[in-house]
Parts: structure tokens; sequence; C-alpha cells
């Protein structure tokens, strides 16, 4: 029996050791050049409009102006129809899934199946902080943000947790085998904020933003989760929406290398570090879970600044839109001809092919969490 063995290739004893141990193991890509074993069973998600799936359609059943992307030409590019998210196809979490080896990561509010494999808890809109403290009287009229938060969307986990385990051990073993993505969170705080605050004020309550978040992660982590992925913000200053919504007479308020609205993509970087900061702090308090960030500002500078490195032809105007007041979804809104070659989709959002190039970089970082660099995109204290 030993010659038998000994025999054998080492690809299947490697299999052999695996099947004994009774690990669940995916393959996935790391990188083009090579594979990268995962043990990820499920994906739990919360966030906003860049990482959700679908569960737009039932929040904003009422809402016209923010069901837009349950209309045509959303999803043409991968899907072929709408599907509830923000893009022409893919998004981050789906990429990420696919490299994983799981199914698509489900919209908790609009899927009637089961949610073993992972739940998406994100909506567009989201905001980190609670949505009363956006409502303070002063436009009784306005009911966004709706109440979507990230504590909102932890209540939801937590009232679908009993379905997927019971016992506290059970618990810890089950969410121990899963992914965990907290955010993108902290741009819509920022959006909503935009036309009644200044950037000083805005800038004040970044770290209750911060907060927030750093107190979910705590909160998933007593629930039995271990590895965590949290993205920072993106540089709103580099987005169509605030470059045509601000635009500003002085050239000086603009970077002179990307075009992009300094201010406010310095607020993206001061929540960038803090929240750097808040996860190391975190990281020393939970020395067994892993804790990744996942830099979304950086990628998209970059692509800013080299949009031939990424076969862009135009990086701050958007593929989908129209002219006037006419957004992606409205009819009569037109769609570039090649949505590849663009960095934004419509106003806010990123093609698909951009969202491959940030989901490329996160799995490096969740493939090798220790050697994840920090943006270099960030203020220095």
């Amino acid at each position: 029996m030993a010659t038998k063995m000994r025999k054998l290739p080492s690809a299947v004893l490697l299999l052999l050791l695996v099947a004994n141990l009774g690990w669940a193991w995916a393959l996935i890509p790391s990188s083009p050049a090579g594979l990268s074993a995962r043990r990820y069973d499920s994906i739990f998600s919360f966030g906003d409009s860049y990482a959700e799936t679908g569960n737009n359609p039932v929040v904003f059943a009422a809402n016209s102006v923010f069901n837009l992307v349950t209309r045509p030409p959303y999803g043409s590019t991968f899907f072929g129809r709408p599907t509830g998210r923000n893009s022409d196809g893919r998004l981050i979490i789906d990429f990420i899934a696919q490299r994983l080896g799981l199914p698509l990561v489900p919209p908790s509010l609009a899927h009637n199946g089961s949610f073993r494999q992972g739940a998406n808890f994100a909506v567009g809109g989201a905001t980190a902080l609670d949505a009363a403290f956006f409502h303070d009287g002063s436009d009784p009229g306005n009911k966004f943000p709706l109440n979507t938060s990230l504590g909102v969307q932890l209540q939801w986990f937590e009232a679908l947790k009993p379905s997927l385990c019971r016992t506290t051990q059970e618990c810890e073993a089950f969410f121990g085998r899963s992914l965990f993505f907290v955010g993108e969170f902290g741009v819509n705080d920022y959006h909503f904020s935009f036309p009644t605050k200044s950037l000083q004020e805005i800038t004040a309550f970044v770290p209750e933003v911060i907060r927030a978040i750093s107190m979910a992660i705590e909160r998933l982590i007593k629930h039995g989760a271990t590895s965590f992925v949290v993205p920072g913000t993106i540089p709103s200053g580099c987005t169509p929406h605030i470059l045509s919504s601000f635009a500003k007479d002085d050239p000086a308020e603009y970077n002179s290398t990307t075009g992009c609205l300094e201010d406010y993509n310095k607020l993206g970087m001061h929540h960038n570090l803090l929240l750097q900061e808040a996860l190391e702090k975190l990281r020393g308090r939970h020395p067994d879970a892993m804790i990744v960030y996942a830099d979304l500002f950086g990628p998209i500078i970059d692509m800013v600044e080299s949009p031939r490195k990424y076969g862009f032809e135009d990086v701050l105007t958007n593929c989908c839109g129209g002219p006037g007041a006419l957004i992606c979804g409205d009819q009569g809104a037109h769609v570039c001809e090649k949505p590849a070659a663009r960095l934004f989709w419509d106003v806010a959002h990123l093609t698909e092919a951009a969202y491959r190039y940030i989901a490329d970089g996160w799995l490096g970082s969740i493939d090798s969490p220790a050697t994840a660099r920090e943006s270099r995109y960030q203020l220095v204290r």
C-alpha cells in the first residue's frame, strides 16, 4: 500500500489530504500568474450603491427617481438587463465572489432562496450614521437619506442569523468561514451634507462616521466573524456629479494633474486616514481577526492619472446620461459606444471595467493580508 501511495502524483496526495481534514477549499486565481487557496464558504456584505446587488428596487419601490437602476441600460454589459446594480455590469463584490468560487451575493431584501452562501445587505444611498443625524428639521420635505444606515443593515443581519446558525459554537464555526465586507460607507454621509454644510463642518463629523464603522466590526466579531474587508471611500472630487454640481471658477481649486476638485478629495483622504488608524487599533484588540483595508480611493486616482494603462479613453465624464437634467435610466439618455473605455458609468458610479481592476487589487490584499498596503493617497498628519 505504501508503494502505491508513493506513486501517486503530488496533486492527488494534496487532494486526499484536504478531503481527510474535511476542509472546504476553493482554488482561485490571486493574480494572472497563479492560484491561491481560500477557505470562504460565504460572503456577507454591508454598504451602499458601490456594493448593492439588488435591494434598491425593494427599498425605493415608491420612488421612481431612485429606482432608475431598475431600468435599461443598467446591467447591460454583463447581465443584459437591470439587476439593481449601479453599473453597466458587475461590481467589485461580484468579481470577488466569482474568484472565490461562490455565487453572486444575493440581496437580502429581494431574494427568496437560501442565504447559506451569503447575503448582501447593501442599499444605494446608505449612510454610516443613522438617518436621524441628517434630519435636523431644517428641510422637512427631504426624506433622504432613508433609514438604511449601517446600523439598520446590522439589524437585518441579526434578524437573518437564526436561519443560519443557532448556538454560539455553531455561529462561530459558520461565520468563521465567511468573508465580511463592511463598506463602502461614508460617501453618502458626506454627499448628502454637501448642499447644506461647509466642508469644514463635514470634516468635523468624519470621526463619527469612522466610529460607526469600527463599532459595526466589533459587533460582527461578537457574532463570530473573523475575516473582514473594509473599503475606504472614493475621491468624490473626481466624480462627474461633484465636478458639475460644485464647479469652481478658480483653476486653483482643481488638481493640475487629474482635473479633480482638490478639497472634496482631501475630505476623502482624511476619511481614509482615520479609517486606517481605526482598523489598526481593531487589529490590536482582535489579533485573531483578519481585518483588511481595501483601497478604493487610490485605484480610482490612478485610473484618472494614467487612463491608457487601463484602456480608458475618458475618465471624468459619464458613459450613460444625457444633456441637461437627463440622467442614466431616463428616457432619452444616451450611452457611450464603449463602456469598457470609460471610468464612470453614470454620474457617481463606475463601469464594470473599472470595478474589475479594483477587485483584482482587493483580491491580492485578501490573499496576503499581512502584506496589504495602505493607500498612498492620504493626508499626512
